[in-house]
């Protein structure tokens, strides 16, 4: 098995903007494995947030090639568990690594990777499409670009309300809102009633990742169900969110990957909560990655390759909100 590293700059639609970040060109590490005529693919993101860079992931990943290229790849778990002894401090490159190793353990075995996890996808949720944080005007304009039935609109502005009222004037399609920890508990509180009339599912992370107190009050007096991300990262997290959260989104890059985020859905589905992972501004490759944990959610949030315009890779597909799998096995990714 042979170890490459792929560097490529995501050219974005649209400025991307949220609660605490603004972006036009998204960094991306592309992991290979390669068996053989088989490869697998996995991926990772730069994240200012979480101080993670392209050039560190690919200095940890170089670091542990040997250790690497002589595994005998049988079991994607056992991959995880060996490699994560030098990657524990960088779940961002461990992710790619381990989307790589499931796509390419699925490969060798002729089978999708759901499949070979032994699940069915003929029950899946629909992926919402985000609307990132901008002049109403332009958020509007965004969202009348590419009609879906199902949209993410990013909050943390001066007049939140303001804005999803206006959204709402444009569109009969169901809003989920993601403020990024930019609200207070109050303001959570006072927003859920008018939010939830206006066709909202959902608040994702309403407040910063360590107030617990102020998620108490918002779980026990939203009329809305709160989803959890910045507050649930690693698998210890799923537990410390049942009672403050209805639910919690799982976002590879953050916990480590397909291996260890397998084990925080089963978790939260035996407390529970709601189901969800998330994504970054990823091409197909992470995209397809997520789209075989499919038949373990409530929801999901996996359109960052619909909002870039230079895609390095194939894999899935969309047909308003509805996935598509590629006809391939693995992930069904494909570089180049």
């Amino acid at each position: 098995m042979k170890l490459y590293l792929h560097r490529f700059d995501l050219r974005l639609k649209h400025t991307f903007t949220i609660a605490h970040d603004s972006r036009d060109v998204q960094p991306i590490l592309i992991v290979e494995l390669r068996d053989g005529d088989l490869s697998g693919y996995g991926e990772a993101t730069s994240n200012k947030y979480y101080q993670v860079t392209i050039e560190g992931m690919m200095d940890v990943l170089t670091q542990i090639q040997p250790l690497i290229e002589t595994h005998d790849l049988r079991s994607p778990e056992d991959f995880w568990t060996l490699t994560n002894k030098h990657l524990a401090a960088h779940p961002f490159a461990q992710c790619a690594l381990d989307e790589a190793a499931n796509d390419l353990w699925a490969k060798k075995r002729g089978q999708r990777l759901y499949e070979a996890w032994g699940l069915s996808v003929e029950q899946i949720p629909m992926t919402n499409y985000t609307i990132g944080i901008d002049s109403v005007e332009k958020m509007v304009a965004k969202m009348l670009e590419f009609p879906w039935p199902l949209y993410k609109i990013k909050l943390g502005t001066a007049d939140d309300l303001a804005l999803v009222r206006e959204l709402r004037r444009h569109t009969s399609a169901t809003f989920r809102i993601d403020a990024n920890c930019a609200w207070t508990a109050d303001q959570a509180i006072a927003y859920a009633p008018e939010l939830k009339a206006l066709g909202v599912e959902f608040i994702e992370q309403p407040l910063k990742a360590d107030d617990w107190d102020g998620m108490k009050q918002v779980f026990e007096k939203s009329v809305l169900p709160c989803i959890a991300d910045e507050s649930c990262i690693v698998e210890t997290d799923v537990a410390r969110c049942a009672g403050y959260f209805h639910g919690v989104n799982v976002k590879l890059t953050k916990c480590g990957g397909l291996t260890p985020a397998r084990r925080m859905l089963a978790q939260a589905q035996a407390l529970g909560l709601k189901t969800m992972v998330g994504c970054m501004n990823e091409s197909s490759v992470g995209i397809s990655a997520i789209a075989h944990l499919l038949p373990l959610l409530d929801y999901v949030d996996m359109d960052g390759s619909l909002l870039i315009a230079n895609d390095p890779a194939t894999g899935v597909s969309f047909d308003y909100g509805k996935v598509i799998f590629a006809n391939e096995n693995g992930t069904g990714a494909r570089l180049g």
